[in-house]
């Protein structure tokens, strides 16, 4: 009995040994980043850096049910995104559940029937139906899509902050004459985590033909800059608009762009581009081995299962006249703005700059990347996460609330306070506070 006790121990020192590897060599050599960066944003990559690595499970999936190694992926056989449509929410407890069968690795797996005059049947349907013009207003129609799981939070306070999440963003869209989309459901059981938009972007492009422009937003992500727009005629001539860095995506870094606020074109070209970005999702053997492919060829991505994110990359690198023409990699305003480093200094931006500059002096978008607030564990303490939500918030709610004469006590008090007096002449406060009067539309240069 000694003996086999010693034998465990030593198979747990060896396994853990191993994972502590593993993290180091994800985490080394991120520093020689592009030059044209600057300190700021130098330092927020590699804090997100950190953050995707602490996100992902390492090794996860290898094994099959009986603790067995799961077979390679077939190299000749191309993966796509599954069928779309099914109920894959069933009760396990109802005797009518039966599990779905195991993924054939010999069968192609796609997002569905293949469409290959989308741009001429949208035409069509827009002529047809006048009352749903894809241009309102003289910019395209703009449907902002985020979500959240269909369970409750494993943290109640993850629930409070979903609720303001969505109020925030429900607060900028009914500004800016933006719809917005909230999803709940599982559209593809194989299509988890990360992977779940794709299924959903596709779903409400062809579903939605009035549509312009699908923005996809997650939901740990607040809008901070309430005035400030983006500026759509920019990209007249694109079709996925990315924050990034040019010259980190030529180095093949596997940080040099993020898909957790991004612009696509309801267009051919987009499902053309979900087509191509979906073969690496599916869970399981697929996800795992493709994690293995990107981790091969993007500078600094240690080895783990195939993300959205890196997947983007490598299609946008391998395949890049094919791609690039269309794809705007924007930096010259926080599309996504990883919170670090930006929640601190609301107060300075306050005092020192004014809102509609969408940049570091005042960002448009605030991302908690590793905050993970639904779940009951995160890669920061509980209470930096959620006093930082909170003030990016408040910050965003002071900001609407002008209007009306109201403004949180501080940043991190929940509670609002009345700062002028009602007046018999209300009009003139409508002037001068609603956001509607003085929305900065960003830089086309």
């Amino acid at each position: 009995m000694g003996y086999v006790n010693t034998s465990n121990s030593i198979k747990i020192i060896i396994l853990c040994s191993f994972v502590v590897i593993v993290v180091l060599r994800g985490t080394i050599g991120i520093g020689n980043l592009d030059r044209s960066i600057s300190g700021v944003e130098n330092r927020a990559l590699n804090n997100e850096t950190n953050q995707v690595l602490l996100d992902t499970n390492f090794n996860k999936n290898t094994l099959d049910q009986n603790g067995k190694n799961k077979p390679p992926v077939n190299p000749n056989v191309t993966y796509t995104l599954g069928p779309m449509g099914q109920d894959f929410d069933k009760d396990l407890s109802d005797p009518n559940h039966q599990d779905k069968p195991p993924i054939d690795l010999n069968v192609t797996y796609t997002l569905g029937p293949k469409i290959d005059n989308w741009d001429s049947l949208r035409q069509e349907w827009i002529k047809q139906n006048p009352n749903f013009p894809n241009i309102v207003g003289g910019k395209g129609r703009v449907l902002l899509v985020t979500g959240s799981p269909p369970d409750p939070c494993e943290n109640p306070f993850g629930d409070h902050y979903l609720v303001k999440g969505i109020k925030n963003k429900i607060d900028y869209c009914r500004l800016h004459g933006i719809e917005i989309m909230y999803n709940m459901a599982h559209l593809d059981e194989e299509m988890s985590g990360f992977w779940s938009k794709l299924p959903l972007i596709r779903r409400l492009m062809i579903s939605h033909p009035e549509v312009e422009w699908f923005w996809w937003l997650d939901s740990d992500a607040l809008f901070t800059d309430m005035v400030f727009e983006v500026p759509l005629q920019k990209y007249k001539d694109h079709n996925l608009v990315i924050h990034g860095y040019p010259g980190l995506l030529e180095e093949k870094s596997w940080i040099s762009l993020n898909t957790g606020s991004f612009l696509l074109r309801n267009s051919q070209w987009s499902l053309d581009l979900l087509d191509a970005w979906a073969p690496m999702g599916p869970k399981g053997t697929i996800r795992d081995e493709a994690g293995k492919i990107l981790a091969a060829n993007l500078k600094g991505r240690p080895v783990f299962e195939a993300d959205d994110q890196s997947a983007l990359i490598y299609l946008l690198i391998t395949q890049k006249e094919k791609w690039m023409e269309k794809v705007f990699i924007e930096n010259s305003y926080y599309l996504h703005g990883f919170w670090l480093g930006l929640v601190d200094k609301y107060e300075e931006n306050v005092e020192k700059y004014h809102s509609g500059l969408g940049d570091e002096r005042w960002p448009f978008v605030t991302h908690f990347v590793g905050c993970k607030p639904c779940n009951s564990f995160r890669d920061y303490p509980f209470e930096k996460c959620f006093k930082s939500m909170e003030r990016a918030f408040n910050f965003a709610d002071d900001q609407v609330l002008k209007l009306y004469g109201l403004r949180h006590g501080s940043l991190l008090n929940p509670n609002v306070k009345r700062f002028r007096n009602e007046s018999d002449k209300p009009l003139k406060f409508v002037d001068e506070f609603d956001i509607r009067r003085h929305i900065v539309i960003g830089s086309s240069n």
